[in-house]
C-alpha cells in the first residue's frame, strides 16, 4: 500500500510538471506566433492635444484640498464634454492640423528610409491649411543620405504645405542642408548651426606596406574612377581631382542654400564654421529663437497635433550600429560631410 500511495503521488507531481512546461510552451509559441504575424513596419501615428491636457490636470489637482480637487474634476468633466459638443458641431475641414516627425540623422543617414515614408503618409492626407514641424537632430554625415533627406522634405514645400523646422541641439552641415529647406527655423538659444562645409578624410597606408615589401594592385577603367585610396600611393594629380570634387560638393551645397534662404549672407555663413543659436538667429540661419516643447504648448489649444512615425522592426545589427551612432552623435569634433569622395561604387 506504502509503495501505491508513493507511486500515485510520484505520478500526480509528474502529470503537474507536464502540464505546467506545456503550458509555458503553449504561452511562448502564442507570443511568437503574434510576433511573427504583427506587420514589421507600420504607421503610428499619436494625438498629443490631450497629453498636455492630462499632465495640467494632474500638477493642479495634486494642488488641492480633497474637496477643492472633487470640485475642479466635476468642472473639468463638464468642460470637456462642452469641448466634445462644441467640436462636434464645428466642420472638422477647418480645423488646422500639425504633423509632427522627428529626424536624428547619423552619418549615414539611416533615417532617411523612415522619413521617406512618413513624408509620403503625411502628403497622403494633409491639407493646404495643415502643417508640418519636424524636430531635427543631425550633425551631418554622407552627401547622397543627406541630399535625399532634403529631397523629402522638399515634397512637403513643392505642395504647399508650411513646414518648420524645430533644432533642440544641432542641425550643422548635412542636417543645415536639410534645415534650410524648411518656411521657417525655429533653433534652441544655444543648439549648434551652420558648419556649410565639406569635408573629406581617409587614411592611406601606401609607405607601410613599401616598408613591409607588400604590393598593391588597383585595376581600373576611366581615368578618374580611384583617386585618392586607403593603400594605393596618392599622386598630385589625383589629389588635385579629389580637391576639386570637394569644392564642386560645397559650391552645389552653398547654392542650395541660397535658393532655400535667400536672406543669408554666404560669404559670412559658407565657411565651415557653426554657430550657437543666438549668433545663428542675428546671421538669419534661423528665423526664431524657440524650442520645439515652447512651440508646441504655444499652439495645443487652436491645432490638432500629431506625432508621425514610421516603424521597423530592426535587426539586432541595426541595433548595435545605432547604438555607435548615438555615440558619434555625442562627439562635437568635427561635422563632416562624406567620409570618402562623393562616387558610384
Amino acid at each position: 500500500m506504502e509503495f501505491l500511495s508513493n507511486y500515485g503521488l510520484f505520478l500526480a507531481k509528474t502529470v503537474t510538471l507536464l502540464a505546467a512546461l506545456l503550458a509555458v510552451v503553449g504561452f511562448i509559441s502564442t507570443l511568437a506566433m503574434r510576433r511573427r504575424s504583427a506587420a514589421p513596419e507600420h504607421i503610428e501615428v499619436k494625438p498629443i492635444n490631450d497629453r498636455y491636457r492630462d499632465i495640467s490636470d494632474v500638477l493642479q489637482h495634486s494642488m488641492l484640498h480633497e474637496n477643492e480637487a472633487k470640485k475642479k474634476r466635476k468642472a473639468d468633466k463638464k468642460a470637456k464634454k462642452a469641448e466634445a459638443k462644441k467640436s462636434k458641431k464645428q466642420n472638422s475641414e477647418y480645423r488646422k492640423r500639425l504633423f509632427i516627425l522627428d529626424f536624428q540623422g547619423d552619418l549615414r543617414g539611416s533615417e532617411v528610409a523612415t522619413l521617406r515614408e512618413e513624408v509620403t503618409a503625411v502628403l497622403l492626407v494633409a491639407r493646404e491649411q495643415d502643417e508640418v514641424l519636424l524636430r531635427l537632430e543631425s550633425a551631418g554625415g554622407m552627401v547622397h543620405a543627406y541630399g535625399l533627406a532634403a529631397s523629402q522634405l522638399s515634397r512637403i514645400r513643392e505642395k504647399k504645405i508650411k513646414l518648420t523646422i524645430a533644432v533642440d541641439k544641432v542641425a550643422a552641415s548635412g542636417g543645415y542642408l536639410m534645415a534650410c529647406v524648411g518656411d521657417r527655423i525655429l533653433a534652441a538659444p544655444f543648439a549648434i548651426i551652420g558648419s556649410i562645409g565639406v569635408i573629406t578624410q581617409i587614411p592611406n597606408f601606401n609607405r607601410l606596406l613599401k616598408k613591409h615589401d607588400i604590393d598593391y594592385e588597383q585595376v581600373t577603367a576611366g581615368e578618374f574612377k580611384r583617386t585618392v585610396t586607403m593603400f594605393g600611393e596618392t599622386t598630385d594629380k589625383a589629389r588635385q581631382k579629389l580637391k576639386e570634387e570637394v569644392e564642386d560638393t560645397h559650391m552645389l551645397f552653398k547654392d542650395f542654400v541660397k535658393e532655400q534662404r535667400p536672406v543669408v549672407d554666404l560669404e559670412k555663413v559658407a565657411t565651415g564654421e557653426y554657430w550657437l543659436g543666438t549668433r545663428a538667429h542675428a546671421l538669419n540661419l534661423v528665423d526664431d529663437l524657440c524650442t520645439s516643447d515652447d512651440h508646441l504648448m504655444s499652439l495645443r489649444n487652436e491645432v490638432d497635433l500629431y506625432e508621425v512615425h514610421y516603424k521597423i522592426k530592426q535587426k539586432f545589427s541595426d541595433k548595435v550600429f545605432s547604438l555607435f551612432s548615438r555615440l558619434q552623435r555625442n562627439s562635437l569634433i568635427n561635422y563632416t560631410e562624406p567620409t570618402q569622395p562623393p562616387s558610384l561604387t
